[in-house]
Formats: C-alpha cells, sequence, structure tokens
C-alpha cells in the first residue's frame, strides 16, 4: 500500500490560503508560516502530518497528496476543515 509524508497549513478563507502561498512561492518558510497561521494541531509542528496512508485523510486531500509531485505547494485545497496548502516530503 502506498504511504506519503506531508505537511499543511490549514486556514478559514481562501483568500488567506492564496496569500500564504505567494509568500512561500517568493521564498517565505513553509513551516514557520504554519507555526503562525495554521488552525490545525500541526501548526506547532511546522504542519507535519507525518505519514499516512490512502483513506486515512478526508478525499480532497488524499487526492492531492497521492497525486502531487513531491516538495510542490498545492493548494488552495478546500476540505469541510477550511482551506490547506499541502506540500507532499515524500511519497513511496
Amino acid at each position: 500500500m502506498p504511504k506519503a509524508s506531508a505537511r499543511h497549513i490549514l486556514v478559514a478563507t481562501e483568500q488567506q490560503c492564496q496569500a500564504l502561498k505567494t509568500q512561500i512561492e517568493g521564498g517565505a518558510d513553509f513551516a514557520a508560516l504554519a507555526r503562525q497561521h495554521s488552525t490545525c494541531p500541526s501548526g506547532r509542528d511546522g504542519g507535519d502530518l507525518g505519514t499516512f496512508s490512502p483513506g486515512m485523510m478526508v478525499p480532497a486531500f488524499d487526492k492531492v497528496v497521492f497525486s502531487a509531485p513531491v516538495g510542490a505547494v498545492q493548494g488552495p485545497v478546500q476540505t469541510e476543515f477550511g482551506y490547506h496548502l499541502i506540500e507532499v516530503t515524500s511519497r513511496q
């Protein structure tokens, strides 16, 4: 079964998510922004979600994690929790 590791930033609005993505694309540190802005408890760990298998996350999140290029920031991705920026850190 495939496994992936990812980190994310969860915010309430698509606009905030896009603004953070622009900052990351401009060189801002993903983990620092996650600690500062993410509403998910993983924000304390720079957004790190650890390693997981398909089906352990909500479908929209899973779809990105198991298809996006490793190391590229994806988003905004909307789920019932809000808007995510997602970076796949590894996949096997």
